[in-house]
């Protein structure tokens, strides 16, 4: 039922209403991140469901659940909350809490036993995903890689720890595969790599797995490092900002997506430490990767 009185622009003593515009989203010209609120949205890689980045206390990403859930039907143990854009590993005494993805996705083996709600949202976030396959729009990375694929990876980290700005981080994905995360005109996400073709590379070379910035260390631990320290500063800073180079000339372009590194701990992220370098897919290096990989099966 609609009302039939007419809509006045007017208050009650007759003066006008101030018009009001309505503005795109833009970044302050002072703010330290170019990252707009809206676009920290995600999909997971193992399911492809929607996920929602923040970070925690240390800057160490986690992906939340994108919707609040009733505290009573939650494990206490499983409960977070969101405060200022950081998020916490606790409750915060409302009605209402987040939890990890991790604890719903199709692609992890979760807890045991899952109580009847998380059960049931999980149920439906796997025939999303089976929607999202048959449709075509995500390929499932738990499929069991050829033998090729296992000696390419052998030789290509997927997880790779660089080293720039005087500190070493833990990239995401391949140093490759790397995307930049700035905004298209087309309000879509940059599809440019950093490391483009023209542009100076890092090395790869063996470190000693050190303490940084009060972080532990494993004496005696060498591992190979993607080396960036040689690069200009701007060079440098391009890609801790994760941008291309054509992004990196325009930085009035807002970042759709936050920059996929985290701080390196040698104790944190051990089983990403890898005590050979790293081989390219060339031929000769292909048949040096195989011999690697003989020798150290021979070793185990």
């Amino acid at each position: 039922m609609h009302s039939t009185s007419a809509s006045t622009r007017r208050r009650w003593d007759r003066t006008r209403h101030p018009a009001y515009r309505h503005r795109g989203l833009k970044v302050a010209p002072t703010s330290t991140s170019l990252l707009l609120r809206t676009g920290q949205s995600g999909r997971c890689t193992m399911c492809g469901n929607l996920i929602e980045w923040y970070d925690r206390t240390g800057h160490r990403p986690v992906a939340l659940h994108p919707n609040e859930l009733p505290t009573s039907v939650i494990p206490p143990a499983c409960r977070w909350h969101v405060s200022s854009g950081t998020a916490y590993p606790a409750g915060d005494g409302t009605a209402w809490c987040r939890i990890p993805h991790t604890l719903l996705c199709p692609g992890h083996d979760g807890p045991d036993p899952l109580t009847p709600h998380l059960a049931e949202l999980r149920r439906r976030l796997a025939l999303q995903t089976r929607r999202l396959i048959d449709a075509g729009v995500f390929t499932s990375t738990t499929a069991e890689p050829t033998p090729a694929e296992s000696r390419a990876a052998g030789c290509r980290p997927a997880r790779p720890v660089v080293q720039l700005l005087y500190g070493r981080y833990l990239a995401i994905r391949p140093v490759e595969d790397i995307q930049c995360v700035a905004q298209t005109r087309a309000r879509h996400r940059c599809t440019h790599p950093v490391l483009t073709p023209g542009a100076p590379a890092g090395v790869w070379t063996l470190m000693p797995a050190t303490a940084m910035r009060g972080q532990l260390a494993l004496p005696g631990t060498g591992m190979a490092v993607y080396d960036l320290t040689h690069l200009p500063y701007a060079e440098q800073l391009r890609w801790r900002t994760q941008r291309c180079p054509a992004h990196a000339a325009t930085p009035v372009a807002a970042d759709l997506a936050r920059a996929e590194w985290e701080l390196f701990d040698p104790l944190l992220h051990h089983q990403h430490i890898h005590p050979r370098l790293p081989l390219t897919a060339t031929s000769g290096q292909k048949q040096r990767c195989e011999q690697s990989n003989s020798s150290w099966a021979g070793e185990g």
